[in-house]
C-alpha cells in the first residue's frame, strides 16, 4: 500500500502536471494560432496582410450558403484588417502550397484572374485603431499581401465608373476582379474565354460565402464601363474588369431557419 503522504504527493504532482498541459495546450492553440493570425505588417506601399485562417468558429459552411444574400446597404462603418485577409485569402488565396492551386477552380490551372482592392478612408481599421491608406491595391497570393497602386479616395469615381450604383460610393472596400484571358485561351482557344467567365463566378461566390461567414454584406456589380475601371483602379494593360465586389457591414443581414426550408420543399412536394 502507498502511504498517505505519498499519495498526497502524487496527487499534487498530477494536478501540476495537468496544469502544465492545459497552459502549454492553450498557447499552442490559441495564443500562438492567433499570434500567427494577426501578425502583419505596412512599409514601402506593402501590406503584408495577417496569415489567413482556416479554422474558425464563424457559420458553417450550409449556414453561409443559407444566409447569403446580395446585400447592398451598409452601415458607415470600416472592416478590419483580419476581414480583409480573409476575404482576398477566399477570393483567390493559396491552398496547395507544393502545387500553387487556390481556392478557386482553374481550367488547366491557368488562374487568369488579378485581384484588386479599392479602400475608401477610414475603409480598413487596424488593431491600433489607425487606418489603412485609402486607394488602390493589388492582391499578391504568394505573399498573401497587397500593393499600393495608386493613392488617395477613387470611391467616387469607381461608383462612376459603375453607372453611378451608390453601393459602390457607400461600401468601405470594392474588390475588383480583373482577367488576363491570354493565360487560359493560349491552351484553349477560343473555349478558353468561357473557362474565364466560369472561374470569375467561383471567385465572387468565394467572397459571397467568406462575407456571409464573417458576418459582412456584399454584392457582385457586372454593369460599368471597363476603360473607366480600368483607369480609376489602375489595371495593367493586358486586365480586363471582370467584377467589382462592394463589401461592407451590413445595416440587416439576412437569416433563414431549417423548418422555413422544410416547410417550402414540403409544401412544393403535393
Amino acid at each position: 500500500m502507498i502511504p498517505h503522504i505519498l499519495r498526497h504527493k502524487i496527487v499534487v504532482c498530477a494536478i501540476i502536471c495537468l496544469i502544465a498541459l492545459s497552459i502549454l495546450a492553450y498557447y499552442i492553440y490559441v495564443v500562438k494560432d492567433k499570434e500567427d493570425v494577426v501578425e502583419y505588417s505596412i512599409s514601402g506601399g506593402i501590406v503584408y496582410l495577417p496569415l489567413p485562417r482556416i479554422r474558425s468558429d464563424v457559420l458553417s459552411v450550409e449556414e453561409a450558403l443559407a444566409y447569403r444574400r446580395s446585400i447592398r446597404d451598409y452601415k458607415d462603418e470600416p472592416i478590419t484588417i483580419e476581414q480583409l485577409s480573409q476575404l482576398l485569402w477566399a477570393a483567390y488565396g493559396v491552398t496547395n502550397p507544393s502545387k500553387g492551386f487556390k481556392t478557386t477552380p482553374s481550367a488547366g490551372a491557368t488562374y487568369p484572374l488579378e485581384i484588386y482592392v479599392v479602400v475608401k478612408p477610414k475603409g480598413v481599421v487596424l488593431d491600433n485603431g489607425s487606418y489603412l491608406e485609402p486607394g488602390s491595391y493589388k492582391y499578391d497570393w504568394k505573399t498573401h499581401s497587397l500593393k499600393l497602386v495608386k493613392k488617395g479616395d477613387l470611391s467616387r469615381d469607381l461608383m462612376r465608373a459603375a453607372l453611378d450604383q451608390e453601393w459602390v460610393g457607400e461600401a468601405p472596400i470594392n474588390i475588383v476582379i480583373a482577367a488576363v484571358f491570354e493565360r487560359t485561351t493560349r491552351y484553349y482557344g477560343e473555349r478558353g474565354i468561357r473557362y474565364v467567365y466560369m472561374e470569375v463566378g467561383h471567385a465572387g461566390q468565394n467572397v459571397y460565402l467568406e462575407a456571409t461567414a464573417l458576418g459582412l454584406g456584399c454584392v457582385v456589380v457586372g454593369a460599368f464601363y471597363d476603360e473607366m475601371v480600368k483607369d480609376v483602379v489602375g489595371l495593367g494593360k493586358d486586365e480586363e474588369p471582370m467584377y467589382i465586389i462592394p463589401v461592407g457591414v451590413p445595416e440587416k443581414q439576412y437569416r433563414v431557419t431549417e423548418e422555413e426550408i422544410h416547410d417550402f420543399i414540403r409544401g412544393n412536394r403535393g
